[in-house]
């Protein structure tokens, strides 16, 4: 009954690759909208339309009174609305930001003058998402948009010209992967990605999505992902079934990356402002080094996973994939911070940095960064493809020319063990059933009655039509993880191991072996096969990535900003039943790497080498892939 309501439901559409949700842009008029923390009913009224002034004839009064006028109408932080057309007349003309690059300070510095409002934003990156994710290039980025947006803008729009902003982030909108939870009654759904689902009812809003409202940011809706977080099983990144296969917007059906794959397509292209992902081990790095972005996967616990459905506590973690290095501080300095929920904030700094005064164009200056030599050359554990080479020692002289010390070679003591371990995915597996099992239990209510992994593993066998397509049955990462038995003495065992490799023998040893500020590498995904190694064939990421793996494991941070793009030359290879990669023009990350809570530092080495190299505005994406709604088209416009 559940499947046949879902084949009739309005959240489905045929066409030639099965049947996915119906995207809907929801352009209705705003309505009032209460937050789900105004306990009290004591919202702002909400008006129909954006309040606006008429536009005044110039009049002959005092170059004096309205010098007065206007410092007056700053120091209410009342922005007026006049907006300016361009005419022949010599008239000047407002220059909208292009949604292509808009960062958070352009967008912010146009909503302070008066130039357009949230409303207009909301109503510029919906129209853009419905150019591309179901129509023409198909992206399929993101899986559904906040019928309440426009409603949250239009309040944060009245609260910006009566009491001001609250943040750099107010009236901006932002998508949120599809594994950060928000409250059912805002009218999205929190499925990573599974039919599973649909309809089920989180008892609250995410630690992250939290911060973010309170700051005034939108939740313009949530991103397309590969299926619980790439955990489900041997399936090509960027697929779900609700959302079919994301797809790359700098090459047509090229792989985007994951599991963060909506986020990363979304951001490079500009159908929000900024992005939210998660990463356990690449789900933030890969995509971001895919599509041409800045991200930032932040320490284990400097930003809440209370509300998220995650795979391992030990190494899960919630962090902005943006366009600029400046925007990712900028929601950083947002999202990081304690939280009840998750225990594991507990152990971050006393006071979080406002990490925007990381942004130091002169951050390399005396620093020491290291390069693993041996792991990225060394064929025996993994030969790279020659491009990637290039722009890597391309990258390192830009490095020094910046002021830093580069120690090459700075080799990882336990690189090889770390290649022969399997103990993370033990103790990602035994992590998943027991975080799973308490998210499902956790639900105020869910349709399809799944309430466990076991339901789930049955659920997906019940609903082939919706779960397993062809080329996408898989399921091998649930059915393991089921069959573990929770935390006995082998599993400490496994994660003290991975700790050690990952940390104490890994990352910390380099840094202090060669007294390092930094390790960079390329982002993981660029190189072949280790030798011996078997590895999927419909895996993106083709080798095992040592340092993105010993990261992972010691739950430290990387800062990936672009690196370059694969050449047009390149042999385009099949990487899932509808992806290719590489691909030519397919963007190329390059990361910086730390120690525990080293956000600062790596924030200020990656913006250092982004405004040196400026490498993401070298190439756009293709033209197909980029929307052509700007503001310009909406602003004064029902």
């Amino acid at each position: 009954m559940w499947s046949e309501q879902m084949r009739r439901g309005e959240d489905l559409v045929n066409n030639s690759e099965g049947r996915w949700p119906l995207f809907s842009s929801r352009f209705s008029e705003p309505q009032v909208w209460r937050s789900p923390d105004d306990k009290n009913g004591q919202s702002p009224q909400i008006p129909t339309e954006p309040q606006k002034r008429n536009q005044e004839p110039i009049i002959s009064f005092t170059k004096l009174w309205i010098f007065v006028l206007l410092v007056v109408l700053a120091c209410l932080q009342i922005a007026p609305r006049i907006l300016v057309s361009t005419k022949s007349n010599g008239a000047e003309a407002v220059k909208f930001p292009d949604l292509y690059e808009a960062s958070v300070l352009e967008l912010q510095a146009g909503l302070d003058a008066g130039h357009f409002s949230s409303v207009d934003l909301v109503k510029a990156y919906f129209a853009r998402i419905e150019e591309v994710n179901l129509k023409g290039p198909v992206l399929r980025a993101v899986l559904e948009t906040n019928p309440s947006a426009l409603m949250q803008a239009a309040a944060l729009d009245k609260e910006r010209n009566t009491t001001g902003k609250r943040s750099l982030l107010h009236g901006i909108p932002v998508l949120v992967k599809d594994s950060i939870a928000t409250v059912a009654s805002e009218g999205m759904n929190t499925t990573a990605g599974s039919f599973s689902l649909l309809g089920s009812v989180v008892p609250e809003d995410a630690g992250v999505v939290k911060r973010l409202r309170k700051a005034g940011a939108i939740i313009l809706g949530k991103a397309n992902l590969s299926e619980f977080s790439s955990f489900r099983g041997k399936l090509s990144p960027g697929w779900s079934g609700r959302g079919g296969q994301c797809t790359n917007a700098y090459f047509a059906n090229a792989d985007p990356g994951g599991s963060s794959s909506g986020s990363g397509v979304a951001a490079s292209i500009g159908l929000a402002a900024v992005t939210l992902g998660v990463e356990t081990d690449g789900s933030i790095t890969g995509p971001s080094s895919h599509n041409n972005l800045a991200s930032i996967k932040p320490t284990v616990g400097l930003t809440s996973r209370a509300g998220i459905i995650f795979i391992s506590e030990h190494q899960d973690t919630v962090g902005p994939m943006t366009r600029s290095m400046t925007d990712a501080a900028i929601v950083l300095s947002v999202i990081a911070g304690t939280d009840t929920n998750d225990n594991f904030t507990s152990a971050q700094p006393n006071v979080v940095p406002d990490y925007t005064q990381a942004l130091n164009k002169n951050a390399f200056k005396g620093k020491r960064i290291g390069v693993p030599r041996r792991v990225f050359f060394d064929t025996t554990i993994s030969r790279n493809d020659p491009y990637v080479n290039v722009v890597f020692e391309e990258a390192l002289a830009t490095i020094k020319s910046l002021g830093a010390t580069v120690v090459d070679p700075a080799d990882l003591p336990s690189a090889e063990e770390i290649m022969d371990s399997d103990d993370e995915d033990f103790v990602l597996k035994v992590d998943f059933k027991i975080q799973l099992n308490a998210y499902f239990q956790s639900l105020l209510d869910n349709p399809s009655g799944v309430r466990s992994l076991a339901d789930l593993i049955a659920f997906n066998d019940a609903h082939p039509d919706l779960e397993k397509p062809k080329g996408f049955e898989s399921q091998n990462g649930l059915i393991e993880s089921e069959a573990t038995v929770g935390l006995n003495a082998t599993f400490f065992r496994s994660l003290a191991f991975d700790i050690e490799l990952g940390a104490t023998r890994g990352i910390d040893a380099t840094l202090k072996a060669h007294n390092l500020d930094a390790i960079v590498l390329p982002a993981p995904g660029f190189t072949s096969t280790p030798a011996g190694t078997v590895v999927h064939p419909f895996s993106t990421i083709s080798v095992l990535d040592i340092f993105r793996l010993c990261l992972a494991l010691a739950g430290y941070p990387i800062v990936t900003v672009p690196l370059g793009f694969h050449p047009d030359n390149v042999t385009i290879k099949p990487s899932g039943p509808l992806t290719v990669y590489p691909a030519p023009g397919v963007p190329i990350g390059l990361s910086f790497l730390g120690t525990a809570f080293s956000e600062f530092e790596l924030i200020g080495f990656g913006f250092a080498y982004e405004q040196k190299t400026q490498t993401r505005l070298a190439r756009k994406a293709i033209p197909a892939a980029i929307p052509k709604t700007q503001l310009k088209d909406i602003v004064g416009k029902k």
